[in-house]
């Protein structure tokens, strides 16, 4: 989550920024689609971001490779239906999660805003796994497309 204003032109971080959100979910999902077509089942759950649901100043390249995680998972369950390859996906939507991320930022002043942020709202990321583990666990015939996790506050 390298955030910073489009102006910083912080061009190397724009590239990781679409190296690991964007070409990482299409590198997970190439791994994992021809057994789950073979199979004629499988669950794909992929991370994202409230930033993947709502524009923020400031994160113009991370929310834009969060809301292409949102369409490729939604395009994949339409595709899957189509084809009749049962494949459920769920997509988790992240708020304020206490992991590393903020070591990420490289603007001084988007980094101190986040920090104060999550110094303030940051749950723990046990909470994201226990809506893994919820998705994970639905039956075959079930699938439940989104989530969106955050603090209560």
């Amino acid at each position: 989550m390298p955030n910073s204003p489009l102006s910083a032109l912080k061009t190397d971080d724009w590239q990781e920024t679409v190296d690991v959100n964007i070409k990482g979910a299409l590198n997970g999902v190439a791994a994992v689609l021809p057994t789950f077509i073979e199979q004629k089942s499988g669950r794909v759950i992929a991370t994202s971001s409230v930033a993947g649901l709502k524009a923020y100043s400031g994160g113009a390249v991370y929310g834009g490779t969060k809301w292409f995680v949102r369409d490729l998972m939604e395009v994949l369950r339409m595709e899957s239906a189509m084809k009749g390859t049962n494949i459920g996906t769920a997509t988790i939507y992240l708020a304020a999660i206490n992991t590393e991320l903020l070591g990420m930022i490289s603007h001084k002043e988007m980094a101190d805003v986040m920090q104060n942020l999550y110094d303030r709202f940051g749950i723990s990321p046990d909470r994201f796994a226990s809506v893994v583990a919820f998705a994970i666990d639905q039956p075959e015939d079930t699938t439940i497309n989104e989530f969106t996790v955050g603090p209560a506050g």
